[in-house]
């Protein structure tokens, strides 16, 4: 188990939500930071590096999309984005800009707290496992122990799904794996069935670790049955 409390950034204007996800996340063990803008919420991500992120979309002067974006610029942790919209374009444009997850306002602490969970056990920090090895395929290269992915000399940036999915296809190269599969590994439970989601995430992959994302030379789709990592001879 960690010896140290995973750190929680929450990030919200409204100070009735504040309180709230502080109080029950510190009831469960959790260390919470806060931020009531997005600019703070930036400078704060950056300087503390929190294992996880709850932002709210609308905010004074830079609202959470933007925010999304400029933490992905340097940071990999899960964020779970707190909207008062439904709309579906909503959810993809945060989805677009790295968020990997949403709760919809209002929402019960119970749901919050779930969701919270299920992330920081997609990304193994309640019960860490041993350092892998250092992974070379052509010219790309993953250093697990760092989580951070290269192709040639540069360094690549990748979201948390992106980062995860490309581990799981890394870890069954060869073997053909299904949307399904690969939705509830990555996304988790409930997830099955969201296709095109997954279909945007292996888009942005293929742009950032392919020469040619039109004709992929890691990443391959095997029509009617899923995708499938293929390793250059």
């Amino acid at each position: 188990m960690r010896k140290e409390k995973v750190r929680i950034l929450v990030v919200d204007d409204e100070p009735k939500y504040v309180w709230s996800m502080q109080v029950n996340l510190e009831a469960r063990g959790y260390q919470v930071l806060v931020a009531r803008d997005g600019q703070a919420a930036v400078e704060l991500a950056a300087r503390e590096k929190p294992d996880l992120i709850v932002l709210d979309i609308k905010m004074p002067g830079l609202d959470g999309h933007e925010v999304c974006w400029r933490i992905r610029e340097f940071s990999t942790a899960p964020i779970i984005m707190l909207t008062a919209m439904a709309e579906e374009a909503d959810k993809i444009k945060g989805l677009d800009v790295g968020a990997d997850d949403y709760v919809t306002k209002p929402f019960s602490v119970d749901e919050l707290l779930a969701r919270v969970r299920a992330a920081l056990r997609r990304v193994d920090l309640l019960e860490p496992k041993e350092p892998r090895p250092i992974f070379e395929a052509g010219e790309l290269r993953v250093r697990f122990d760092r989580q951070q992915v290269s192709v040639g000399d540069q360094e690549v940036h990748l979201t948390s799904k992106e980062y995860r999915l490309l581990c799981e296809l890394i870890e069954n190269a060869g073997w053909v794996l299904s949307p399904d599969y690969l939705l509830e590994k990555v996304w988790g439970v409930g997830y099955e069935g969201r296709n095109l989601l997954l279909r945007q995430v292996i888009h942005r992959l293929r742009r950032k670790i392919e020469h040619d994302p039109r004709n992929p030379r890691y990443i391959q789709t095997r029509p009617e049955s899923g995708y499938v990592f293929i390793p250059p001879e």
